[in-house]
């Protein structure tokens, strides 16, 4: 168990400056800019809704909206977006992602523990749409800045209309 430590100022700084990094690239559609902020080992995981309060809590035995182990899955979806090999992102969206509330713990091993909220506006195909929710980031120090080594992304209003991809969230 490690012992939370009240994060400084400059720290709760960079986590803000990460996550705001991060909804940029998305928004800009600079995916090689987004990758570069996940660990390689980085797990991302949007997990589905058991009950009405309650979410799957195990990726390996329960339904996810989406799941990477590491960062080579998300590789592979910008590979699929980049070469148009993904039919459901034809046109790629224009997306606005919002960040807030964001709340750092500093952990005594060096990592951050991170909870967001977020929304994502859309437009595609003269439709829009949005969706919003909570992220939880386990962020860990690499190369003398933050990575993130494991994104959790509970989407709040999961009725969705349409597919459901990274930039959506």
């Amino acid at each position: 168990m490690s012992l939370a430590i009240k994060p400084s100022n400059d720290l709760q700084n960079e986590v803000c400056a990460l996550l705001y990094e991060e909804a940029s690239s998305i928004d800009e559609q600079r995916w090689d800019d987004w990758l570069a902020l996940f660990d390689e080992r980085a797990e991302y995981w949007i997990p589905a809704w058991d009950s009405e309060h309650e979410y799957t809590t195990n990726s390996q035995n329960e339904v996810s909206l989406m799941y990477y182990p590491t960062r080579a899955g998300l590789e592979d979806r910008v590979f699929r977006i980049l070469t148009e090999r993904s039919a459901a992102s034809l046109p790629l969206p224009r997306t606005c992602h919002l960040v807030t509330n964001v709340s750092v713990v500093e952990n005594s091993d060096g990592t951050c523990t991170v909870k967001a909220n977020w929304m994502t506006n859309m437009f595609r195909s003269g439709e829009t749409s949005s969706y919003f929710g909570r992220y939880e980031y386990l962020l860990k120090p690499k190369d003398g800045s933050l990575r993130i080594a494991k994104k959790l992304i509970l989407v709040l209003n999961d009725k969705i209309s349409t597919v459901l991809d990274i930039y959506s969230v």
